[in-house]
């Protein structure tokens, strides 16, 4: 049997709750389907140690605040969890989850977004299934020799997990700081961090607040023709968060260049020096979720659907929401989404 609504969203992590926020204000009939069996999108999967950039009320979605974590500046994943859940149920989103959508296909002027549990008909869709789902491990020559464990940080938890072994941690970007100084903090485990280029470690002082404001007014610029000031990645790399401070003021958090091969039992660099390991976590970063829009045939270079804000140029009624940078900026943030979310709605109103 097939439903009908205006907008069916898919995804019901952070940007598809924003989005359900607008939609719900402008009025129009829609539905949120989750693949998670429980609210809270990829923050309920990640590492124990990890906490926001950026203090609870500069990391809120649009209408409802972030309540401070008793005893914590930056609160942790699990806050962020339970605050998505209490504003989902706050104001009433209609998400359905444990529902996968396999597709999304044109059909007599609407989309159709078929999933497991049946098919839903609507004038536009909303993508906001994000990147966790879809790590990325580079073609490293030798990857598949390696008799140790190979882990990407969607695996991560604890140092437990690496007690007592040789790690090497690879990726100098934040999740690749933040995991290697979890483990060389612990002590349980010896690591070795490696990086394609020197690390480049934001001043102390920056956090989330700051970044969101660079990354917006390089919008701003670029929009009214004005030459790139560069933007959050002109900054550096990696947000110095209290752990990675730690780590690298106690020389803790040194990155070697990149190896140049794995073997059966550790790395092998161009200059003939080698590193034992046990394990490799690969903080190497995601691509977005986008498989269910294969069937509108919509990539473009790079894999990415070329899109005017968040409208997807060879689809109209196709909205992709919160990926990054690509859909809007600091749209992959608590605090960043709720704008692009925003403006989304109000194209898809205009929709006939």
């Amino acid at each position: 049997m097939t439903q009908h609504t205006d907008v069916v969203v898919v995804g019901g992590g952070q940007a598809g709750l924003a989005a359900g926020y607008h939609l719900r204000r402008q009025g129009l009939d829609h539905v949120i389907l989750d693949a998670e069996a429980a609210p809270g999108g990829s923050w309920q999967h990640m590492w124990d140690s990890l906490h926001l950039f950026s203090p609870a009320e500069h990391s809120s979605l649009p209408g409802r605040l972030m309540p401070a974590q008793a005893g914590e500046t930056y609160p942790d994943a699990g806050h962020v969890v339970d605050y998505l859940a209490d504003y989902e149920k706050r104001y009433g989103l209609p998400v359905r989850h444990d529902t996968h959508v396999d597709a999304v296909r044109r059909a007599a002027g609407r989309l159709l977004v078929e999933t497991d549990t049946g098919t839903w008909r609507a004038r536009a869709v909303i993508s906001s299934t994000g990147r966790w789902s879809r790590p990325f491990l580079p073609a490293v020559p030798g990857r598949g020799l390696f008799t140790g464990r190979q882990s990407h940080t969607v695996n991560y938890r604890s140092p437990a997990q690496f007690a007592g072994q040789r790690v090497i941690v690879v990726g100098g970007g934040n999740s690749g700081a933040q995991i290697a100084a979890d483990l060389a903090l612990d002590g349980r485990v010896e690591v070795t961090w490696v990086t394609q280029r020197p690390p480049r470690f934001l001043a102390d002082d920056i956090d989330g607040r700051a970044l969101f404001d660079v990354a917006t007014a390089r919008r701003r610029a670029l929009d009214i023709g004005r030459d790139d000031p560069g933007g959050v990645a002109s900054l550096g790399d990696i947000v110095a968060v209290p752990p990675v401070r730690a780590a690298r003021d106690a020389g803790l958090l040194t990155a070697k260049p990149m190896f140049a091969r794995l073997a059966a039992d550790g790395a092998q660099w161009d200059d003939g020096s080698r590193s034992g390991a046990d394990a490799v976590i690969w903080c190497t970063g995601f691509r977005p979720a986008l498989t269910h829009l294969a069937p509108l045939n919509l990539r473009g270079p790079r894999g990415l659907i070329p899109t005017d804000g968040t409208r997807a140029l060879g689809e109209p009624r196709l909205h992709l929401l919160g990926y990054g940078d690509w859909t809007g900026p600091a749209s992959a943030t608590l605090i960043g989404v709720g704008r692009t979310a925003r403006d989304a709605v109000r194209e898809i109103t205009q929709l006939s």
